[in-house]
């Protein structure tokens, strides 16, 4: 699966201090998948956008240079309706059970979808490979979901006790396509799905 972030990357050497080993190896990792991200200012944070196969994704790539610990949060608009809002947080903690990393919330107060994933490395310098699997497996999560979600949202209220939850989650339809080796550019989709 390859990511292609928006803009032009930068390279690693736009961090200017206080930024923190742990979040220079972030923006390195960024740098070597050619992925833009840009640092928050006053924060050991990373901000990046991808275009998904269903939607548009916001992410932030957090530090936390005390614990060696890294956040990867992904995150899209979301707000159903007061009708649909309990079948949607269901379908979100269904999806929940099924996971080993990482989970799905959602942000009520500013209405957006989230997939949070955490990782603890051994040392300051966060290893490439795990930081940029963070961010595919935040990806995919997030736009294997918005579908199954779409589906939901689209249901008359009237129909949404005949919907079954673990049938919709179990749909293969409505995932994305799973790139090939030498696809370029599988997250650059001309689509969003509108929730």
């Amino acid at each position: 699966m390859e990511l292609v972030g928006l803009g032009t990357p930068h390279p690693p050497s736009f961090m200017t201090p206080p930024a923190s080993l742990q979040l220079q190896s972030v923006a390195t990792a960024f740098g070597k998948q050619g992925w833009h991200c840009e640092p928050v200012e006053g924060r050991e944070v990373l901000e990046a956008h991808f275009e998904a196969h269903h939607t548009h994704i916001r992410l932030h790539a957090q530090a936390f240079p005390q614990l060696n610990a890294l956040s990867i949060v992904a995150e899209c608009p979301l707000s159903p309706e007061a009708t649909h809002l309990a079948p949607a947080v269901e379908l979100l903690m269904r999806a929940n059970k099924q996971l080993t990393l990482g989970g799905f919330e959602l942000d009520f107060d500013r209405q957006h979808l989230v997939f949070r994933i955490t990782n603890l490395f051994d040392r300051e310098q966060f290893d490439a490979d795990i930081v940029s699997s963070m961010v595919h497996c935040s990806i995919a999560e997030l736009d294997r979901i918005v579908p199954l979600l779409g589906t939901l949202l689209k249901t008359p209220a009237d129909l949404l006790s005949d919907l079954s939850l673990p049938l919709l989650l179990e749909r293969e339809d409505l995932l994305p396509p799973v790139p090939e080796d030498n696809e370029a550019g599988s997250f650059e989709a001309g689509w969003e799905e509108e929730l």
